[in-house]
């Protein structure tokens, strides 16, 4: 990142999911792009079997269907390591203090993980 002195890692993030409930929806995609303090990048896009069918609407929005991911893993299979990956970030993103981050929170709590 041009212009900005960093002092930890920033992490931009956007999640598609199933819906806009944070209690009760989950993710389909996490696209993340974390800037290091050393000028490094790194971009990941996942797709994740969120375990309940995607409505209608919610696909229009994004354009994933229950066909795209009937074959992905569920998100307990990556959550360790994205934790891991968010861990001493700061982290910013469109809506994500209202929506990404919680509904991110109620993904790790769903596998007995915590993230602050």
């Amino acid at each position: 990142m041009q212009g900005i002195e960093l002092s930890r890692p920033i992490v931009f993030l956007d999640v598609e999911t199933t819906g806009t409930n944070i209690k009760k929806d989950r993710i389909v995609e996490i696209s993340v792009i974390k800037y290091n303090p050393d000028g490094t990048e790194v971009e990941k896009t996942v797709r994740v079997n969120p375990t309940i069918p995607i409505p209608k609407l919610a696909s229009t929005i994004h354009g994933i269907t229950d066909g795209d991911i009937a074959n992905e893993p569920p998100f307990r299979s990556y959550a360790k390591g994205f934790l891991d990956f968010l861990n001493e970030c700061d982290i910013g993103g469109y809506n994500a203090l209202r929506f990404d981050i919680p509904l991110l929170q109620e993904e790790f709590a769903r596998c007995d993980l915590t993230w602050d």
